[in-house]
Parts: C-alpha cells; sequence; structure tokens
C-alpha cells in the first residue's frame, strides 16, 4: 500500500482511538477536576491558542514548498528554504514569549471575573503553555515537512504512540491528585518527545539538511505572499471557536465556558473524520497544479474523495441528531445538554466545507486562497462582535448562532469562487456526491425516529443496541446501494483513491 493510503487507514485508527478515548476521558478530567476547574482549564487554552496562529500558516507553507522542491528535483532549493524557515521560526518563538509577558501581567483584566485562587492557577497555566508554545511551533515544522516528503505512516504513528502515552499520563497522575496545571505539563512533555523523535526521523532517516546558501529576498517575499493567508485563515478558525469560550468567559462564567466547549470538542471530532483525507491532499494538489489538470479532472477527483468522506460524515452526524442528546446526558450529565446543540450546528455547517476539503488544497496549490481567508476574517469578525453582546442576554445560543450562520454564508459563496479559480463543476458535484446520499440516509433516519420514540435511553447499553442496529442498517445500505464499483474496491483495499 501506498503511503496515502496506508497514512489515511492509520488516521482513521488516530481518530478512532481519539474519540474513544475522548469520550472516556473527558468526563474523568471533569470529575477529577470539577465544573469549575475545567472551564478554567478550557479558557486558557482556548486563550492561548490564539497566541499559536504566531505559525504565520509556515507549517502549511513547508507542505506545499517541499513537495514542490520534490516535484521538480530541486535539493538546494529545498535545504535553502528550510533554512530561511528556521530563522523565521526563531523569531517567532522570541515574539511569543514577548507577547505571552505582555498578557500575563494583564490577565486580571482580561478575565476580571476570575477568582483569586482560579486567577492564580491560570497564570501558572499559561506561563507552561506559552513555554510549550515557543517550542512546538518550531519544532511541528519537521512533521510539516515529513508531510511534504508524503511521509504520512510517520506523521500518523507518532501522532498515535503521542496519544496513547499522554491518556495513560493523564489517567495515573489525575487519579493520583494531579489537576488543570498537570494536564498543560503533560502536553509540555509530550510536545517534546515528538520534536525531538521529528527531528531526529528528519535529519537521519529522511537525509533531509537545511542550508542557506543565500538569503534569497523573493523567496522570502513568495513564502509570506502565500503564508499571510494561510496564517489569516488559521487566525479565523480560532475566531470560530475558541472565540466563543473567550467572550463567554467574559460575559458569564467558566461553566459555561465548560458547556461551550464540550460542544466543540464534538464539533472538532466531527471535523477530524473528513480531515483525514483533507491534512493528505496537498501535495498532490500542487502535483496537479504542475500538470496543469482542467477543471473537469480536479472536479473528479473532488467528487471522488468527497463521497468518501461524506459517508463517513453521514453515518456521524445522522447518529448524531437521532441519539446525540441522549449521549451527551449519559457521558457527561444533565448540565452539559446544551452542548449537544453547540455540537450538532457546528456538524451540519462544516459538512459541505468538509468534503470540499480538496477544493481548499487546491487554492493552496494555486497561491489562491486569499478570498477565502479575507472572506472568512470578515464574516468571522461580524459574528464574534455579534456574538459578544448576543451572549450577555441569550449566553451560549447568542453566541453559536452567529458563528454558525457565518460558516454557511462562507460555503455558500466559496462554491462560486470554487468555480471562478479552477472550473469546480457546482451542478456535478452536487448531482454525485450528495443528491442520493442526502435522501437515502434521512429516509434510513426517519425510519428510526419510532424506534427511539418507543425505547428509552437510560443507560449505555440501551444506547449502543440502537445505534449498533443503525450502524448495520447504514453500512449495508451504503455498501450495496449507494457505493459505485470502483469504491467498494476501495475497501477491499485492491486501489488507490488518490489517482490524479
Amino acid at each position: 500500500m501506498n503511503q496515502i493510503k496506508t497514512g489515511a487507514i492509520l488516521s482513521y485508527f488516530n481518530i478512532f482511538l481519539t474519540v474513544l478515548v475522548g469520550l472516556v476521558l473527558t468526563p474523568f478530567i471533569i470529575r477529577s477536576l470539577g465544573k469549575e476547574e475545567y472551564g478554567l482549564y478550557t479558557l486558557i487554552g482556548s486563550f492561548v491558542g490564539y497566541i499559536s496562529i504566531m505559525d504565520l500558516g509556515l507549517n502549511n507553507t513547508t507542505i506545499r514548498y517541499v513537495a514542490k522542491y520534490r516535484a521538480t528535483n530541486d535539493k538546494k532549493g529545498q535545504e535553502n528554504f528550510l533554512a530561511t524557515i528556521y530563522i523565521i521560526y526563531g523569531f517567532i518563538s522570541l515574539l511569543v514569549i514577548i507577547i505571552g509577558a505582555c498578557l500575563y501581567f494583564n490577565l486580571p483584566s482580561i478575565f476580571p471575573k476570575l477568582s483569586i485562587e482560579e486567577l492564580h492557577k491560570a497564570k501558572i497555566m499559561f506561563l507552561i503553555l506559552i513555554f510549550n508554545l515557543a517550542l512546538a511551533l518550531p519544532g511541528g515544522n519537521f512533521l510539516a515537512v515529513c508531510s511534504g516528503c508524503e511521509k504520512f505512516i510517520y506523521t500518523q504513528s507518532i501522532t498515535i504512540i503521542k496519544y496513547i502515552l499522554r491518556t495513560l499520563l493523564v489517567f495515573t497522575l489525575l487519579r493520583k491528585g494531579g489537576g488543570a496545571i498537570t494536564l498543560v505539563v503533560i502536553d509540555t512533555i509530550m510536545n517534546l518527545f515528538v520534536i525531538l523523535v521529528s527531528m531526529f526521523y528528519v535529519f537521519r532517516k529522511l537525509n533531509i539538511t537545511s542550508k542557506l546558501h543565500t538569503f534569497n529576498k523573493s523567496l522570502l517575499i513568495d513564502v509570506f505572499s502565500y503564508s499571510i493567508w494561510i496564517f489569516i485563515y488559521m487566525l479565523v478558525y480560532k475566531f470560530q471557536w475558541n472565540a466563543g469560550q473567550i467572550v463567554l468567559g467574559m460575559t458569564s462564567n467558566v461553566v459555561t465556558v465548560g458547556i461551550f466547549g464540550v460542544g466543540v470538542l464534538l464539533g472538532g471530532y466531527y471535523s477530524t473524520f473528513a480531515g483525514v483525507f483533507n491534512n493528505l491532499l496537498v501535495p498532490k494538489a500542487v502535483q496537479m497544479m504542475v500538470e496543469n489538470k482542467n477543471g473537469l479532472q480536479i472536479t473528479e477527483n473532488m467528487i471522488k474523495i468527497g463521497r468518501i468522506s461524506f459517508f463517513v460524515l453521514g453515518f456521524v452526524l445522522s447518529g448524531f441528531i437521532l441519539w446525540g442528546r441522549s449521549f451527551v446526558r449519559l457521558w457527561v450529565g444533565d448540565v452539559y445538554h446544551t452542548s449537544w446543540v453547540v455540537a450538532l450546528l457546528s456538524m451540519i455547517a462544516m459538512t459541505l466545507p468538509l468534503i470540499e476539503g480538496f477544493g481548499n488544497s487546491i487554492l493552496e496549490a494555486k497561491k489562491k486562497n486569499r478570498f477565502k481567508s479575507l472572506l472568512s476574517l470578515t464574516t468571522m469578525s461580524v459574528a464574534v462582535i455579534t456574538g459578544f453582546f448576543l451572549s450577555k442576554t441569550h449566553g451560549i445560543y447568542g453566541m453559536i448562532f452567529p458563528l454558525i450562520i457565518a460558516l454557511v454564508i462562507n460555503s455558500f459563496i466559496m462554491n462560486f469562487y470554487y468555480r471562478k479559480i479552477f472550473g469546480f463543476k457546482i451542478g456535478l458535484f452536487f448531482k454525485k456526491t450528495l443528491l442520493k446520499p442526502v435522501i437515502v440516509y434521512f429516509t434510513l433516519a426517519v425510519a428510526f425516529i419510532p424506534l427511539i420514540n418507543y425505547y428509552t435511553i437510560n443507560h449505555w447499553t440501551d444506547l449502543l443496541i440502537q445505534v449498533l442496529l443503525f450502524a448495520i442498517f447504514y453500512c449495508v445500505i451504503t455498501y450495496y446501494f449507494i457505493m459505485d464499483k470502483t469504491e467498494r474496491e476501495l475497501i477491499k483495499i485492491k486501489k488507490s483513491l488518490f489517482t490524479v
């Protein structure tokens, strides 16, 4: 099997592991920390998450340029590029420390509703996370190099190992009385582990070196002209979800932040299912641009990838619509029932952008992602500002609805932008990707409503039996009535999905 196919399989195993452990770990963490400290942990993590955007999109830039230099067999250019990137990261880490120091002394005024004890813990977590970030930003570039070289088996394997080790440490240390500070220390240690192993893999196994042959001003301009728009989009992505937690931390209390955070967590799990393919596609998108593929050929690849993504997302979404409320109640308790609404709305709004993820990869390959970044920045800024005022009177609902509306507007507009940039066949995509599956899955979901209404779910066993029954019907119908011959062969692992 090739790197992409094996990487996709490992990615889905990674997702399965992440979701399974997360479902067990999240309620354990909430019980161990308490609702207030869990909310505080979520709040500070989201706040520091904004500083992480200082990566400036350089990770994505590295993937694109390494793929480009490999396609053109330009080893010297690759060495010069990587040396330039490492120098830039050195300045970024220094800037992170300076900004972190300034924010540290202003935490009391930023979060005036925190108690003295909560503020004390917040400051300690903030310092550790800033240190973590100053190392993780340049260190994460080594994984980007591996992705640019299409070494997806390694990138997914090290992620799986990291997650297993982190889970074991969290269970062990929290059972011994650890708190929120313990969690951020564990994350810092895990990041250091991945950085050191990845450095060894890149330098010794891949034999990739960096050397500043010449200070290429045009390269620097080219890098930033590409990465700045990825940076803006990353900023928007943080706005999209973290801003809700920050705003609620200002206008409400840490318990409300935790409830919103659980909904965002579930929505994040949903996006990772499609993200498996989307994260593997940039090198292939670059190759398609080098080979000058036309709009129809690109659309056909988007259809191929989008259908596979929707088979997975359709199951998760329809299942969450039917049993999500019961799941959240059993999982983290009745206090978090609003988390189901936050998660469900975000899942629905994210579905179309997720199955069209290859279109975004094409934009990045063609360096045409400026419009998407500016569009998202505009709509999400308006959404966050609107949410700030509405959340004062409508709480979580006042925050989530503006964000969802902005996502829907972005998705609608981007379809026409794809058509303008690379000749995206909108009608063909919707007809072949969504029309039949949506009708079939909707009918199946409706058929299960009487079962749900008749049998009350009071225990995990009740939930698992109903979901398992639904899964059997879903898989059989998908395989025999929706999948085509090529897609059935993919399940048998006879060919690769990612042909260009």
